[in-house]
C-alpha cells in the first residue's frame, strides 16, 4: 500500500506538467544551460512573464481592439544611432474601431455623395487622437509609422491630421518622437513657450503638452537664454557664439521672442 508521499508524488507529477517546466527542460536539454535549479527557474519565470506581456489573454481584448506592441515611456531619451530595438518595448491594446465608428459609417445626409470624402480627415483625426492617448496610458508611445499601419494613411498625411490637430487645440499629442524630444519643431517649441510667457508653470506645461519635464524645461532654458540676451543689443552671431547652439535654434527662439512680444523691443 502507497505511503502518502508517493500518493502526493503521483498527483503532484500534474501539476509539473506545464509551461515552466518545459522550458527549464528545454534550457536543459536543447541549450545545455547548466546550473541550480533556482537560476533556471527564474529564467523559466522571466520568459513565462515576458509571453504574458506580449501575448494578452484573448478575454482582455474587446470589440474593435487590437494587442500591439510599441515603444515603451519609460523615460528613456532619443540618441544618435540608437536603434528601434534597442528601446524597451510593452504591449497595449489599443481601441481601433468603436461602435460609434461603425454607427457613423451607417448613417449619413442622404443624397450628400461627397459626405464621406469630406468627413473622412475629421473622423481619421479622431481615430489618432484615440490611439496615441490610449498607448501613452497604457505606458506606451506609438511613431507616426505605427499610425501609418495602423490607420492605412501615408506619413504625410499623419503629419498634417498632427499638425491640423495642434493648430486648432493647442495641444501636442503623446507621439513618440514629441515625448522623446526626436526632433525640435518649431510648432511645438512655440506651444510651450507661448504657455510659459502666459506665466503658466513648467509642471502644468508638461500636462498640457504631454512633453517630459526635462524637455519643458530644456525649451524654457534654452528661450531665456536667448531672451536675456536679445535684451542686452546681440546679434544673431553673437548669441550663437555664447549659447553655442546651431544658428537655426537660434533664430526659432528669437522669432518667438519677437512673434511673442511684440510691444517690447529688443532691449530691455
Amino acid at each position: 500500500m502507497m505511503n502518502i508521499n508517493q500518493i502526493r508524488d503521483r498527483y503532484e507529477s500534474i501539476n509539473k506538467r506545464n509551461i515552466h517546466t518545459a522550458i527549464v527542460n528545454l534550457l536543459e536539454s536543447e541549450y545545455k544551460v547548466l546550473g541550480s535549479r533556482k537560476v533556471l527557474d527564474m529564467l523559466a519565470e522571466d520568459i513565462e512573464n515576458l509571453y504574458r506581456e506580449h501575448y494578452l489573454e484573448r478575454n482582455r481584448v474587446g470589440f474593435g481592439e487590437m494587442v500591439f506592441t510599441t515603444t515603451k515611456d519609460d523615460g528613456q531619451r532619443q540618441s544618435y544611432g540608437k536603434k528601434t530595438e534597442d528601446y524597451a518595448t510593452v504591449t497595449v491594446v489599443l481601441p481601433l474601431i468603436t461602435k460609434e465608428d461603425v454607427e457613423r459609417r451607417i448613417y449619413f445626409k442622404k443624397g450628400d455623395r461627397n459626405s464621406n470624402y469630406r468627413h473622412r480627415e475629421s473622423r481619421d483625426i479622431e481615430t489618432m487622437v484615440r490611439l496615441l492617448k490610449s498607448a501613452k496610458s497604457q505606458g506606451g508611445l506609438l511613431s507616426g509609422a505605427e499610425l501609418s499601419v495602423l490607420m492605412n494613411r501615408s506619413l504625410s498625411t499623419i503629419r498634417k491630421y498632427l499638425d491640423a490637430y495642434t493648430e486648432k487645440t493647442g495641444e501636442i499629442l503623446p507621439l513618440k518622437g514629441y515625448v522623446l524630444d526626436q526632433g525640435s519643431l518649431p510648432t511645438h517649441k512655440g506651444i510651450i513657450i507661448n504657455l510659459y510667457e502666459q506665466g503658466i508653470s513648467p509642471a502644468d506645461i508638461v500636462l498640457k503638452t504631454g512633453h517630459s519635464q526635462d524637455a519643458v524645461d530644456r525649451y524654457i532654458k534654452h528661450y531665456d537664454q536667448v531672451k536675456k540676451l536679445l535684451r542686452k543689443g546681440m546679434n544673431e552671431e553673437s548669441i550663437q557664439e555664447i549659447t553655442g547652439r546651431s544658428m537655426k535654434v537660434i533664430k526659432e527662439y528669437i522669432k518667438l521672442y519677437k512673434d511673442l512680444n511684440p510691444e517690447k523691443g529688443l532691449k530691455k
